[in-house]
């Protein structure tokens, strides 16, 4: 029910998504498709729904609240990791899936009326071994590595109502965020 080339919309936005949300300014950021989700080792994730009247969309950001990825949030933040609590933690964590999801709601608005987006929650990552009982019609799994950061791993799953079909030229993948103007 999904195109191809709505498949590679998907992974066309939530890449320029992941690449304003999760990697901080000035750094370069390869993002490369994994096939087993076993490769994934991190514990804990965070969920956030885009949802219309013809897709439902899950991003999932798996994260292992340790040093490094405090380290990467505290850098992302510009706070010193010291002042990283854990609840800032896990704030940082779930903000920085509200942006990336937010900034691919926005960006599918485009292409879908009507889109809506959850608010984070952090799950268990076993609870992604039962992706396929939602009938998805694409599921991709990234992995974001970056210097002087844990490697993340980010799962896609779309499930679709009715036929989709859409197409995103790498120009407006790359047309960039959108700035505010004050007058």
């Amino acid at each position: 029910m999904i195109s191809q080339s709505a498949k590679d919309g998907f992974d066309t936005l939530l890449r320029q998504a992941l690449r304003t949300g999760l990697v901080p300014a000035d750094t370069e950021a390869e993002m490369s498709v994994i096939d087993d989700i076993a490769a994934i080792s991190e514990k804990k994730m965070v969920v956030l729904t885009v949802s219309s009247y013809l897709f439902r969309l899950m991003v999932m950001f798996y994260f292992t609240p340790d040093a490094a990825t405090k380290a990467h949030f505290a850098r992302l933040n510009r706070i010193a990791p010291e002042e990283m609590s854990d609840q800032v933690f896990m704030d940082a964590i779930a903000e920085c899936g509200n942006l990336c999801c937010g900034i691919l709601n926005r960006d599918l608005g485009r292409f879908f009326p009507h889109l809506g987006m959850s608010t984070p929650n952090v799950i268990d990552k076993n609870c992604a071994a039962y992706l396929q009982t939602l009938n998805v019609g694409h599921l991709r799994h990234l992995a974001v590595d970056m210097p002087q950061a844990p490697r993340f791993h980010i799962t896609l799953c779309v499930s679709a109502y009715a036929e989709m079909d859409f197409a995103v030229s790498e120009e407006e993948a790359d047309a960039g965020t959108g700035e505010l103007e004050l007058f």
